[in-house]
C-alpha cells in the first residue's frame, strides 16, 4: 500500500500534469453556491458578479476602495482601561482581546481615517465585524467619539460604516454607556453644521442600531444587509407571529421608510459624493443629456383656402 500510495499515484498525477490547488483560490457564492474566482472578486470590492452578494469586507479594505487612490492617514485610537471587569466566560477576556488582534491586527473593533472621495476631504469611521463581531465595548466607542471629534476640528463631513453585533457583554453596563456617549458625538457634529451619512452594512444590529448607526442625516445601506435590534427569532418568539419575508433586510426597510437608500457597494463613493456636495452646497456637475439631432421647422404649405383669402 504504500509503494502505491508513494510512488505510483505521484507518477499517475506527474503524468497527467496535476498540481495542488491554493484551498482559498475560488470562494463559494453563499446564495447560489456558484464558485468565484478569488481574484476577480478582490476587485471587484467582494462583490459577486453574478449574484451582486456582498460579502463581509475587512475595515482597512473597506477604506482602501472607498477613498481617493485608496490613500488614508489613520487617526490613532484612544487608549482604554483593558478588562475593567476582569470578565472570564470559556477563557478571559484579556485573552480574547489577545487571539482578536494577533488575527486582525486591528487594536479593536473602528479604525477611523482622513481622506477624500472625489477631492471632497471626509472623515470615515469603520467598523470591523471580524474583530468580536464589530462589538461595541470602551475602545470602541472612544474610537468613534474621536472620529466625530476630529471631524468637527477639520470642519469635514463624517462617513460611518456599521457592523456589529450591538453591546460588548464583557463591558457589561460600560459597554452601554457608549450608546450615550456616541449620541452626544452625532449631537455635536450636527451643531457644528456637518453632515453625518451612515452606510448600514451586513449586519447592523443591537445597541449599534439604537444609537448612532440610526441618527444619520441620510441611512443608506448595502444590499441584503441584516438591520435591526432584537434578532428575528427573539421577536417571533415574544409575538407569537411569523415575520413577512425579508424582514430585517435594507430593501425591506427601504420599502417601510427605515432607511433612504439601498445602494451596491461598486456605486457607494460616487453616490455619497454627490450627497455631500448637495448638503456642502458645492458646485455638483450635471449630467449632459445625450445629444440628439435638431430638426429644422417644416415652413408652412400654402393651400387654397389661403390663397383664396389673399
Amino acid at each position: 500500500m504504500n509503494w502505491i500510495t508513494n510512488y505510483v499515484r505521484p507518477k499517475i498525477n506527474s503524468f497527467l500534469g496535476r498540481r495542488e490547488m491554493p484551498e482559498n483560490l475560488w470562494i463559494k457564492d453563499p446564495e447560489t453556491g456558484e464558485m468565484v474566482f478569488h481574484k476577480e472578486l478582490e476587485e471587484n470590492q467582494w462583490v459577486i458578479p453574478s449574484s451582486g452578494y456582498h460579502m463581509k469586507i475587512s475595515a482597512k479594505e473597506r477604506l482602501k476602495a472607498f477613498l481617493d487612490d485608496g490613500a488614508y492617514d489613520l487617526l490613532e485610537n484612544p487608549r482604554v482601561a483593558v478588562d475593567p471587569l476582569k470578565f472570564r466566560d470559556e477563557k478571559r477576556y484579556t485573552d480574547r482581546l489577545k487571539d482578536y488582534r494577533a488575527k486582525t491586527s486591528l487594536d479593536d473593533a473602528v479604525l477611523n481615517a482622513t481622506g477624500s472621495i472625489e477631492g471632497l476631504p471626509i472623515v470615515a469611521t469603520v467598523q470591523d465585524f471580524a474583530f468580536m463581531g464589530g462589538s461595541l465595548g470602551m475602545a470602541a466607542g472612544e474610537a468613534i467619539v474621536k472620529g466625530f471629534e476630529k471631524a468637527i476640528e477639520l470642519k469635514r463631513p463624517l462617513v460611518l460604516f456599521s457592523a456589529s453585533g450591538g453591546a460588548r457583554m464583557q463591558e457589561g453596563i460600560l459597554s452601554l454607556m457608549q450608546l450615550a456617549r456616541t449620541t452626544v458625538a452625532v449631537d455635536r457634529l450636527k451643531e457644528a453644521g456637518l453632515p453625518y451619512i451612515v452606510v448600514l452594512t451586513n449586519p447592523t444590529t443591537g445597541g449599534v442600531t439604537a444609537s448612532y448607526a440610526m441618527l444619520g442625516d441620510i441611512h443608506i445601506a448595502e444590499p441584503g444587509a441584516v438591520i435591526g435590534f432584537a434578532g428575528a427569532r427573539v421577536i417571533e418568539q415574544t409575538i407569537r407571529e411569523k415575520l413577512p419575508e425579508g424582514f430585517q433586510r435594507s430593501e425591506y426597510l427601504m420599502e417601510h421608510g427605515m432607511v433612504d437608500m439601498v445602494v451596491s457597494r461598486l456605486e457607494l463613493k460616487e453616490t455619497i459624493a454627490r450627497l455631500l456636495k448637495i448638503m456642502l452646497k458645492e458646485k455638483v456637475v450635471p449630467v449632459e443629456p445625450a445629444e440628439t439631432e435638431v430638426i429644422p421647422a417644416l415652413e408652412p404649405v400654402e393651400t387654397a383656402e389661403a390663397r383664396q383669402d389673399a
